[in-house]
């Protein structure tokens, strides 16, 4: 009765955690949440009266698929300014979150049995997206003692005839490993002469605590021809309700191949979305998110130290994101059952690391107050001292 192609897919493990804890909620169960990947912070006042405004204004009517022509000129002076990349407005689409983004891409470039390499741990949403397409995803594994980061050397061995892509996420989500200047050249290097496709998720660019973030395409022109870039507003400026994300490339062909599947599916973003996110894109909001990006630094420092002063438990300072990935394989090496014990006797909901495809860690958000934090590493040392 089912298709094939939805066969491939499964449920989004962070999703799936996150509703189990809002049902135990529910039932008046006192679970604390650090599964998800959202702000606690609300979404800053200039973006809500853009929104307001253009609802008074009328402003709810379809627009162009790839979006409003002021959407995407503040698109291009954003990258232009912050991220060294010329794009013209012809060469961006916006879409329903950074997920609809990827979806597009991948939907519109990977063919049956395409290879697409993807560092280890990922997105969970990565690999099925890939799958959904019918390309095949090829991980490299990379572990705490290269900051969960590859080399030239592990992209170099996995690259294939088959390889249409690799897929780079810096600052990473779940690890918050961020690739240096040197670290992305070195990369590039590798892919010179090979038509090998770069989807660049910078989702978390501006939450970057230590080091420089640089995008991919701002490297070279040849990166700059072979990088898809994709970002949001669901992380810095909190929108993740709004559902806004874009997409950026050179190949005006591919936008056109983008916009005509869009065209098909969702058709354009929501319109008053469309006119709050260009108060998040043109400045109106930087110090917020300085204050955000400030917050989130203080919360990930006493977080790092307190998993660090757990036996059995060690987790890396995230240079970026909002995520701690912690090392749990010297009490259980089983991440699931790991996370399922950890609900069920202490209350507390992380995601299992397998769901980001390595085992004995799990993914924990720092993203809600320093009070919620320090109560939710408490019961997990508690845990941990019960299972040694």
């Amino acid at each position: 009765m089912l298709s094939t192609r939805i066969e491939r897919l499964s449920e989004s493990l962070t999703i799936a955690i996150t509703s189990l804890a809002r049902e135990l909620r529910a039932q008046g169960k006192d679970v604390l949440g650090f599964s998800a990947g959202e702000p606690d912070f609300d979404t800053p006042d200039p973006i809500k009266k853009a929104a307001i405004k253009a609802i008074e204004e009328g402003f709810t009517k379809y627009t162009a698929v790839e979006g409003i022509p002021e959407l995407l000129e503040v698109i291009a002076k954003k990258l232009q300014k912050e991220n060294k990349i010329s794009y013209k407005p012809q060469q961006i689409i916006v879409s329903n979150g950074a997920k609809q983004s990827l979806f597009n891409l991948f939907q519109a470039v990977i063919d049956e049995g395409d290879e697409v390499i993807i560092p280890a741990p990922y997105w969970v949403t990565y690999p099925e997206l890939v799958k959904y397409s019918g390309g095949k995803p090829v991980f490299i594994p990379t572990d705490e003692s290269s900051g969960f980061k590859i080399g030239p050397k592990e992209l170099k061995e996995a690259i294939t005839p088959k390889t249409k892509m690799l897929i780079l996420t810096t600052p990473s989500n779940p690890t918050g490993a961020v690739y240096s200047k040197d670290e992305l050249e070195a990369l590039a290097e590798v892919l010179k002469e090979t038509g090998i496709l770069v989807a660049s998720d910078e989702m978390y660019e501006k939450l970057t605590y230590e080091g420089e973030f640089v995008s991919p395409a701002s490297l070279s022109e040849d990166m700059y021809k072979r990088t898809v870039t994709i970002n949001g507003l669901s992380k810095s400026a909190a929108m993740t309700g709004w559902r806004f994300g874009y997409l950026a490339c050179s190949d005006t062909d591919l936008i056109k191949a983008m916009k005509k599947l869009q065209s098909q599916s969702t058709s354009n973003v929501c319109s008053i979305t469309q006119k709050a996110a260009i108060a998040g894109l043109d400045g109106s909001i930087d110090q917020d998110i300085v204050k955000m990006r400030e917050e989130f630094k203080k919360r990930r420092d006493e977080a790092v130290r307190l998993f660090n002063e757990i036996e059995g438990i060690s987790v890396l300072k995230p240079q970026g994101a909002f995520y701690l990935f912690v090392n749990h394989s010297k009490i259980e090496k089983d991440s699931m059952k790991f996370a399922k014990e950890l609900l069920e006797k202490a209350q507390v909901a992380v995601v299992p690391g397998i769901g980001f495809g390595m085992e004995g860690y799990f993914r924990f958000s720092f993203a809600t107050d320093m009070e919620t934090i320090k109560k939710g590493i408490e019961r997990i040392a508690e845990f941990a001292a019960s299972k040694s």
